[in-house]
């Protein structure tokens, strides 16, 4: 009987990011330009690492499925903001807004699982350096890899299947410039528990299992490292670390700050969400190849085979 007095929500109007009147045109020039770099930056190496037969190791493979989730994290949100600040329509629908959840969930949570497995990639490789091809060989890579998209795929739509269950109709205004659970579960006229209990539950376990599974890797490796006599080796270990273990630090990082406080801010909670859906995606090639030399061989010659011959 209480919702007799409710029109049923078709759209949502996104408030955008909190305090920016008057910035749109310099955050439309900056959007764009994260925006262009990330594909760009993204598809260039995919291309060449694909292109080069000699870049076959799983590490390359793995980083493949990386640059492609870059992508996707990076266009949930990036284009209806462009669009938003470009035309002022801040509108989007209820099957526009479904996509962005599950998604940004669906990716978000691959990506956390493939750092993960690459995790336990780098510990094949630096504490069992023999048997590291055995081990890791095409099969097992390909069911790792599958598994973080179909583990996580599965993840998503019960928390989008939770979302859009819940009746919408009273006001239709997400605070935020995309639509995520929390933002929009708020505007539901029912009981939220059991969606915010399984939600908080779920992003709660799948990152802690994460990075317990990942600290676990890197104890092990790290124990190697220190065993190791040759100063070459020990170099050699610790520069095939770096690089995942800087993506994984711009991944956790913002996590672990949110929710370190007791209540965040709401410019906090937007910061992290830009961080982690503008900026990483941007940096993450750039930190994987500023030291990958083979990965730079691969971009000279792919390159040259652009170049059109004389």
């Amino acid at each position: 009987m209480g919702l007799v007095n409710h029109t049923v929500v078709t759209h949502f109007i996104l408030l955008g990011i909190p305090d920016a009147d008057g910035l749109q045109t310099i955050l439309f020039i900056t959007f764009l330009a994260f925006y262009l770099c990330t594909l760009l930056g993204n598809l260039l190496i995919f291309s060449a690492i694909v292109a080069d037969p000699r870049l076959r190791p799983p590490m390359y493979f793995f980083l493949c499925n990386l640059f492609m989730l870059d992508i996707g994290i990076s266009s949930i949100s990036i284009p209806k903001y462009l669009t938003m600040l470009w035309g002022q329509s801040r509108v989007i629908s209820l099957s526009g807004c479904m996509p962005q959840v599950f998604f940004g969930h669906f990716l978000g949570s691959t990506e956390c699982l493939l750092y993960t497995v690459m995790a336990y990639d780098r510990y094949v490789a630096i504490c069992h350096p023999l048997r590291y091809l055995p081990i890791m060989n095409r099969r097992v890579c390909a069911l790792l890899a599958s598994g973080t998209w179909i583990t996580s795929s599965f993840h998503a739509t019960i928390l989008t299947s939770l979302t859009f269950m819940l009746p919408y109709c009273g006001s239709n205004v997400v605070n935020d410039f995309f639509c995520d659970i929390f933002p929009v579960v708020k505007l539901a006229c029912a009981d939220t528990f059991i969606i915010e209990t399984v939600t908080l539950t779920n992003i709660g376990l799948v990152p802690m299992t994460c990075f317990v599974l990942m600290l676990a890797s890197y104890i092990r490796i790290i124990y190697s490292i220190l065993n190791m006599n040759s100063a070459k080796g020990w170099r050699k270990a610790a520069s095939t670390c770096a690089s995942h273990l800087v993506v994984v630090t711009l991944f956790f990082g913002p996590c672990a700050l949110i929710y370190t406080q007791p209540q965040p801010s709401k410019v906090l909670m937007t910061a992290v969400q830009i961080f982690g859906n503008v900026v990483t995606p941007m940096l993450n090639p750039a930190i994987y190849t500023l030291r990958n030399k083979e990965v730079k061989a691969a971009l000279k010659k792919l390159r040259g085979a652009q170049m059109p011959a004389c």
